[in-house]
């Protein structure tokens, strides 16, 4: 085989005047440059390692320190207090009065920088826990708060790198249960009659002055003890430990631009792309990238970032887990049923685009045929987790088996290069809706659902991303998809004939085919998974929805927040479309604090309700309709605001649940808490968090966005995008095996209601003229 041939690197021979060696310089070089780059990747992760290590401070203050301390005992003063004479003491003898000395000042200047730099954490955690900024209202900021960030700026020190702020970053508090529990009355007395609102209230009650107690003790115990009290459970109890399929109930998908293809040929999009991320990889392995700061001053965690690459959920019995391995040099691409290994990496460095290119065109003019059981072999991860970790076990534990899919599980990401042809194109019907269903699921077989994440490249150049969710939420890959199509666009750019730019290196190792030795049972299984998978895409009903009637930018006017606006929107339109109020779940950040992750703002409120009801009576003037809105989305905001400073309700009580069972406490108001449906499941989709491209003069280089499946058999999955000033994107989810849900109904409200609330306003305004 010719890749054997590559891989030679030299060969000998027995004679019998010895042994004759023939050393291959090319492959030598080639080991040469490879280890000189590993050698050169150590040494800038061990320097900014330093760097992040005595942040906010910076080496060369140490040696400020040093000098400082050296030249007052020159002066012979003594700023030590007598501590320097101590430590000379205890020093071993080494020579020459002076000598130790010298050796004690320096011992004591380090001790005092580095006590000095714990000093300075101290001080930016306490300033980092004060959260009233966020309270106050838009444009409007007091002295206090003025201050505060005048600190929190004079404290960050200079230049961050990615993981600078996480020892600084607050622990996660744990809230009252009292607070808690008066939330979450308030936030289910919508939805229940005064007689089931009685007796929740008994109930939540006893629990508070019984069970309540202990577990709260327990949870302020494992808050000091733990860097976050609450993500490691959520990911085990919430993602892991789930044994339903994870496609569409658990991953999650990001769009490509929504107007634009830079290049129909799909190896060549592929091969910038690919080469974008690889970018995007190396400056986070080095912990380059700079920190997401809100306000441009206040750090968000980035402690998720770090198992974007290189990561897969590996399948057990029980429970899964996840497996991240440092640095790998190779890709997966799958093709028609074929598994291909691609070398990222060619003396040393990264493959360019147009060497990505041939390599990935190769496989798309390979005309081989998958081999028995290949073709539909990553229904396994899209299927049941049991038979997936039972067979992967069986069938994948030695031999060829093992190797291919030792190959898939350690690769830097997975890559299909897909068949099919979607994005969106307003002339064709529902092309958004087909694009979407292609991202989350695809053929069931077509994505390998246990990586961090599949790239898929479509034959008509567009592109997208399928994420496993248990290792990090959207906003994280959406922060590495925002570098890859701005860099794909801007700064890699194609030739006029939209082949990647850079001369094509003839001299690459061919693709590897991965290799099979799948047995009739094991077919079998993939089948079955095959067919557990599939019955739940084509359950699926889809509807991409793009508003452009109006944007963020009339909404602003109006001196409302957009995510208010859209979330009395949907109310609105959840109203018009079943008749009834339902248990709503809107995603917010934690990431404040150290490791966080999210929180639930419960968007279905007293006022909310109170607002949709006037909406819907036609004697209400519009004056009032417009108070109550008002009202409502003053306390929306003021509840996602909660939710962000860690005063939200469902993850402090998720946690007392289980805590609950590890002390074996039966809990009636726990079960019935962690069991309400969310017919209602909502999630922004942020963008812009790289300001990359000025969106103002380049207005069709926008996303679209991306969005998950149903999270209730009944309800609706709804993420949207505020896209520029003057569109919004909703991605709208529910079953078709539900005769009260239907995606595009739902889209058809939510359009209405945004126009009917606008029209509030501008009655409002012509009054006032």
């Amino acid at each position: 085989m010719a890749e054997a041939h590559q891989a030679v690197g030299f060969q000998f021979t027995v004679t019998p005047d010895g042994i004759d060696l023939h050393l291959s310089r090319e492959v030598l070089k080639h080991i040469y440059l490879s280890g000189v780059t590993s050698w050169i990747k150590r040494a800038i992760r061990f320097k900014n390692g330093i760097l992040t290590g005595v942040y906010p401070a910076s080496p060369s203050s140490w040696l400020i320190a040093v000098i400082a301390i050296m030249s007052t005992m020159y002066a012979r003063i003594d700023p030590s207090l007598g501590m320097i004479d101590t430590i000379k003491r205890t020093l071993p003898t080494l020579g020459k009065m002076q000598t130790q000395t010298v050796l004690s000042a320096i011992l004591f200047a380090t001790g005092l920088w580095l006590s000095l730099i714990l000093m300075l954490r101290y001080i930016l955690k306490a300033l980092l826990s004060y959260h009233a900024w966020i309270f106050e209202s838009h444009g409007k900021m007091s002295f206090c708060t003025k201050l505060w960030l005048s600190l929190v700026k004079m404290f960050s020190g200079r230049r961050p790198l990615l993981y600078s702020f996480q020892a600084s970053l607050p622990r996660l508090p744990v809230p009252s249960v009292d607070d808690t529990i008066t939330r979450y009355l308030e936030s289910v007395r919508p939805l229940l009659d005064d007689e089931q609102y009685n007796q929740m209230e008994v109930v939540a009650n006893d629990f508070k002055r019984d069970e309540a107690p202990k577990l709260q003790k327990y949870l302020i115990l494992k808050s000091w003890w733990a860097t976050n009290y609450v993500s490691d459970w959520w990911e085990e109890y919430i993602y892991l430990r789930g044994r339903s399929p994870i496609m569409v109930n658990s991953n999650f998908y990001a769009m490509d631009l929504l107007y634009m293809i830079p290049t129909h040929r799909q190896a060549a999009r592929a091969g910038n792309v690919v080469h974008a991320m690889l970018q995007y990889r190396r400056k986070l392995e080095r912990g380059e990238h700079a920190p997401l700061r809100a306000l441009g001053v206040v750090p968000m965690c980035s402690y998720q970032m770090e198992r974007m690459f290189n990561t897969t959920r590996i399948p057990g019995i029980e429970t899964d887990f996840v497996q991240h391995l440092s640095d790998r040099k190779h890709l997966v691409v799958y093709h028609k049923g074929r598994f291909f290994k691609v070398w990222l990496y060619y003396g040393g460095r990264h493959l360019w685009p147009s060497e990505l290119e041939t390599q990935f065109q190769r496989i798309l003019d390979d005309t081989t045929v998958p081999q028995p059981g290949e073709l539909k072999l990553a229904a396994l991860t899209a299927g049941n987790r049991v038979p997936w970790a039972r067979s992967r076990l069986k069938y994948f534990s030695q031999g060829v088996n093992k190797a291919s899919l030792e190959a898939i599980e350690t690769s830097a990401f997975f890559l299909t290069l897909d068949d099919e042809a979607h994005g969106y194109d307003p002339d064709k019907l529902r092309s958004l809706d087909l694009y979407a269903k292609s991202l989350l699921h695809g053929k069931c077989y077509d994505r390998w659902f246990d990586k961090s994440f599949t790239l898929i490249a479509y034959k008509n150049g567009k592109l997208g991303v399928n994420a496993e969710h248990s290792w990090a939420d959207a906003p994280i890959v959406g922060h590495m998809w925002e570098y890859v199509l701005a860099t794909d666009c801007f700064h890699l750019g194609y030739t006029e004939e939209g082949h990647c730019k850079g001369d094509i290196n003839k001299g690459l190792p061919p693709t590897a085919k991965l290799q099979w030795d799948i047995p009739l049972e094991c077919q079998e299984v993939i089948e079955d998974s095959y067919m557990v998978a599939k019955e739940i895409a084509d359950d699926v009903d889809f509807h991409g929805c793009l508003f452009d009637e109006f944007g963020k930018g009339l909404i602003k006017k109006s001196r409302t927040s957009p995510d208010a606006f859209i979330q009395l929107a949907l109310q609105l339109a959840q109203f018009r479309d079943k008749g009834e109020f339902c248990l709503t779940y809107e995603a917010s950040m934690t990431r404040m604090f150290r490791e966080g992750r999210t929180e639930t703002v419960r968007s279905c409120t007293i006022e909310s309700t109170a607002f949709v009801r006037a909406m819907q009576d036609k004697n209400t003037k519009s004056a009032q309709r417009l108070d109550l809105f008002r009202k409502a989305a003053d306390k929306h905001q003021n509840m996602y605001r909660l939710a962000m400073t860690g005063a939200g309700i469902d993850r402090h009580l998720f946690c007392l649940y289980i805590m609950s069972k590890y002390l074996n406490i039966d809990s009636p108001f726990l079960k019935q808490v962690l069991s309400e449906p969310w017919r209602l499941s909502t999630s922004q989709t942020p963008q812009q968090q790289l300001n990359m491209v000025d969106i103002n003069k380049f207005p069709r280089y926008v996303g679209a966005g991306g969005g998950f499946g149903p999270v209730a058999d009944d309800g609706y999955g709804v993420s949207y995008i505020i896209v520029g000033e003057n569109l919004i994107t909703f991605h709208i989810s529910s079953k078709f095996s539900s005769p009260e849900t239907d995606s595009y109904r739902f889209g058809q409200n939510i359009r209405q209601a945004m126009l009917d609330i606008r029209a509030l306003f501008d009655q409002n305004d012509k009054k006032e003229m």
